[in-house]
């Protein structure tokens, strides 16, 4: 029985862009002209540098010499995911991969490029997005508190005690209805001042 490529994916053998990246960065500073060599560098310095690591947590990226920038996203906080290739990049068969969050900011947080398996590692990245959402740490749920950690019945106040859900829902039926009242008052009044 064979395994289907996407399972014989390991994103976190990825470290470094692929070499295709730089081809690509290359042929797009060609369309500067004269100030290709200009527009180069600082995209040659970024593809030295770059750097990923993927783990159970989080996806990290870092690039930089002078300034060294590091970004690090949880899978949890990981909002969208978009996956963008121009024409250049189909050709070459690179992709974009657009890692949003909830920061409110238009611009992605972050932007994963040089992966030549961009649609196994987005199925990656969309899998352990969703798993993350649907675990929660036992400290964010409202767990039932034990039989013993509830207090006795003579420890609750006897007014509450006697409360039936048809006393409360006669409380609330009243509660409504004096708050109509006051609205029918306020109207009427306003239509006084009005004429």
């Amino acid at each position: 029985m064979h395994a289907s490529p996407a399972q014989d994916f390991d994103p976190t053998r990825i470290e470094r862009p692929d070499r295709r990246l730089l081809k690509y960065y290359f042929l797009c500073s060609l369309v500067s002209g004269p100030f290709a060599p200009i527009v180069l560098l600082p995209l040659w310095m970024r593809y030295v540098t770059l750097r990923y690591r993927f783990d159970d947590t989080g996806v990290s990226m870092q690039w930089g010499v002078l300034f060294r920038q590091e970004v690090y996203l949880t899978y949890r906080r990981i909002q969208d995911i978009h996956l963008t290739r121009n024409l250049l990049q189909r050709w070459m068969g690179l992709a974009k991969i657009s890692l949003q969050t909830a920061s409110g900011s238009s611009q992605s947080e972050m932007t994963i490029e040089g992966i030549l398996e961009v649609d196994e590692l987005r199925t990656f990245l969309y899998s352990k997005m969703r798993g993350s959402k649907n675990e929660h740490p036992q400290s964010q749920h409202a767990q039932a508190p034990s039989p013993s950690a509830m207090p006795a019945r003579s420890a609750i106040p006897q007014a509450t005690q006697g409360l039936s859900s048809e006393s409360n829902s006669l409380r609330s039926t009243r509660a409504l209805e004096e708050i109509r009242d006051a609205l029918q008052v306020l109207v009427a009044n306003q239509k006084g001042k009005n004429s």
